[in-house]
C-alpha cells in the first residue's frame, strides 16, 4: 500500500455548488494557481457540459496550471464526456471524471434505470473517456447507500473498462466512520481487479462526519481524498482539505502516510477562497480560523510559554499563519508592494493589474496608517475577485448622514451602464437606508439572504469585509467588498451581487 496520500480539490467544482459561490474564470484562476502552489494532486476545475462559461473557466484552468492534474467532471452521457475530453485537453495532466447513481433510489426513482442499464452505460462511458483521455476515474454517486454486491459488480467492470481511480462518494453524508471503512475495505477486498485502480472517497459532511469518514476510509485503504478548501460545498459542505492534511500529517504515525502538500499554503488558500466567494471562516474553524492557535486560558497560556507542545499539536506557522506583521505604509513604493505581495504568493500576471492594485494600496495607505499582510491579501483579492469591465452598475459616491433622534438617510450616485444616477432614502440605519437607495436605482427585486461583516484585522481602523448575499428568481448569488468604512463595504458588496445577479449566470450542477 503506498505511502502517498493523493489530494484531489474540488473547491471549483463541488464547492462552487453552495448557493452563491458560483466563480468567475478570472477567480478560478486565482484559485487555481493558489492550488498549484500549494503542490495540490489533482484540482477538478468544474463541470464543462454544465455551461459555456464553465467549459471556458476549466479549459483557462488547463493552459494555465502545469504542475497538478487538471479535471473534468461529467456525467456517464457521451456529450458530457466529450466536452470535458476537449475543456481538460490542454492540460499536462488531464482526467475526465465520470459518474452514475448506483443507490436504490438514484437508479428507481431519478435515472429510471435497471441496475443491468446503469452498469452498461458506466461501462460504456468509461471506455469512451480512455479513448479520448488516459487518466479516467469513475465514482459511483450515492455510493454509501448502494447495495455492496452491486457496487463490487459495477466497479469490477468499470476498472476492466479502463478506470484507473474509483471514487466512492458519500453523496448525502449518511454513513459514519466505522460503516464507511467497512464499505472501503470491503470493495477493495472483494473485488478482484481492485488493485489495478487507487480507491479514492468524497464525503459530504451533513451530519458532521465528512473528515472522520475520510480519514477512517484512509485507514481502511483509500489513497485518493477529494476534500475542498474551508470545506465548501453543497449543503453542509465537504470534507475540509485542510483539516485531513494536518490530521494525516500529525498523525503520521496513525495513519502511515502524507501527501505532497506545502503546509504553508493553507492559510493562504483559504484567505483567497472565502474573498472570492464571501463566505467567512468561523473563527474557531480547525487549521484556518481565526481562533485556531489562540489561546485564552491562563493555565493554556501559561503552558504554551514554558513548552509549546502542551497545548499546540501543530505550529501556526507551519500552515501559514503570521503575526499581524506591519509591511508597508503610505510612503511605500511600488517595488517593494510588488515584492512582498511576492512573498505573500500573489501573482499579479499584467503591469495593468500590478498598476491598479498599487493604486489601491495608496487609497487605503491614506485611510488606515498601519497596513498589514491580511490588508494586502484582503486588497488584490476583493479587487482581482470582481471583473470590473463586465460591471453595469459602479459606485461613484455616498454620503450618509446619522443623527441620534433622527431616521439615517443616504444618498447614493451610480454608474448606470455609464450614465449617472443619484437617489436617496432613509432606513432603519445608514446600510439599509444604502441598500434601498440601491434599489431606487437598480429596481433589482431581489430578496436579502445574508448580510454579513468581519474585520481584517484588529483595531478601529480595519477594513471591513462584507459579504451579502441575494436571491431572485431561484438564483442565489454573493457579493462582497471591503472598506475601512463599513457603509461603504456595504455598498461595493451589494452591487457586486447586484452585478452577479444580472449576468445571469446560470448553470447545471450535477450531484455527487
Amino acid at each position: 500500500m503506498s505511502d502517498q496520500l493523493i489530494i484531489f480539490d474540488t473547491t471549483m467544482r463541488d464547492g462552487e455548488q453552495s448557493p452563491g459561490a458560483s466563480m468567475t474564470k478570472e477567480e478560478k484562476l486565482r484559485i487555481g494557481k493558489q492550488l498549484e502552489r500549494m503542490r495540490v494532486d489533482v484540482i477538478e476545475a468544474g463541470f464543462p457540459a454544465a455551461s459555456n462559461g464553465d467549459f471556458e473557466s476549466v479549459k483557462a484552468v488547463a493552459e494555465l496550471v502545469k504542475d497538478s492534474t487538471v479535471c473534468g467532471l461529467a456525467r456517464a452521457f457521451e456529450s458530457d464526456i466529450r466536452r470535458a475530453a476537449e475543456a481538460v485537453k490542454p492540460a499536462n495532466s488531464p482526467r475526465i471524471h465520470t459518474f452514475i447513481a448506483t443507490s436504490p433510489i438514484h437508479m428507481e426513482r431519478k435515472l429510471r434505470m435497471s441496475p443491468d442499464e446503469v452498469l452498461e452505460q458506466a461501462v460504456k462511458s468509461v471506455r469512451l473517456a480512455r479513448t479520448l483521455c488516459e487518466d479516467v476515474e469513475f465514482s459511483p454517486e450515492d455510493a454509501g447507500r448502494s447495495e455492496p454486491d452491486y457496487l463490487c459488480r459495477i466497479l469490477e467492470a468499470v476498472i476492466a473498462a479502463g478506470a484507473r481511480t474509483i471514487n466512492i462518494p458519500d453523496t448525502v453524508g449518511y454513513t459514519m466512520p466505522d460503516q464507511f471503512a467497512g464499505l472501503i475495505a470491503t470493495l477493495i477486498e472483494r473485488i478482484p481487479n481492485s488493485d489495478k485502480a487507487i480507491w479514492s472517497v468524497h464525503c459530504h459532511n451533513d451530519l458532521g462526519v465528512a473528515v472522520a469518514n475520510s480519514l477512517a476510509a484512509v485507514k481502511a485503504g483509500a489513497r485518493q481524498i477529494e476534500c475542498t478548501v474551508n470545506g465548501l460545498g453543497e449543503r453542509a459542505g465537504n470534507a475540509s482539505l485542510e483539516e485531513i492534511v494536518m490530521a494525516v500529517r500529525t498523525r503520521k504515525d496513525f495513519f502511515g502516510c502524507d501527501t505532497g502538500i506545502d503546509a504553508t499554503q493553507i492559510v493562504p488558500a483559504s484567505k483567497l477562497v472565502s474573498a472570492v466567494t464571501g463566505f467567512p471562516v468561523q473563527p474557531n474553524k480547525a487549521i484556518v480560523g481565526a481562533n485556531a492557535f489562540a489561546h485564552e486560558s491562563g493555565i493554556h497560556q501559561d503552558g504554551v510559554l514554558k513548552h509549546r507542545e502542551t497545548y499546540e499539536i501543530m505550529q501556526a506557522e507551519d500552515v501559514g499563519w503570521s503575526t499581524n506583521k506591519l509591511v508597508l505604509g503610505k510612503h511605500s513604493g511600488r517595488n517593494a508592494f510588488k515584492q512582498r505581495l511576492g512573498e505573500l504568493g500573489v501573482d499579479l500576471s499584467s503591469e495593468e493589474a500590478i498598476n491598479s492594485a498599487f493604486a489601491k494600496f495608496k487609497e487605503l495607505a491614506d485611510k488606515k496608517h498601519e497596513i498589514f499582510d491580511e490588508d494586502l491579501i484582503m486588497l488584490v483579492s476583493s479587487d482581482d475577485a470582481i471583473d470590473h469591465d463586465n460591471e453595469h452598475f459602479k459606485l461613484i459616491s455616498i454620503k450618509a448622514h446619522l443623527e441620534t433622534g433622527e431616521s439615517p438617510l443616504s444618498t447614493i450616485v451610480l454608474s448606470d451602464g455609464g450614465s449617472e444616477k443619484e437617489a436617496k432614502s432613509t432606513g432603519s440605519g445608514q446600510v439599509d437606508a444604502t441598500f434601498k437607495a440601491i434599489e431606487e436605482i437598480v429596481s433589482s427585486g431581489a430578496d436579502l439572504l445574508l448580510y454579513s461583516v468581519n474585520a481584517v484585522t484588529s483595531g478601529t481602523d480595519s477594513q471591513g469585509e462584507v459579504s451579502v448575499r441575494l436571491s431572485k428568481a431561484g438564483q442565489i448569488v454573493n457579493g462582497h467588498g471591503s472598506d475601512t468604512d463599513i457603509v461603504v463595504a456595504s455598498a461595493r458588496a451589494y452591487l457586486n451581487a447586484i452585478n452577479k445577479l444580472r449576468s445571469g449566470m446560470e448553470k447545471l450542477n450535477p450531484q455527487l
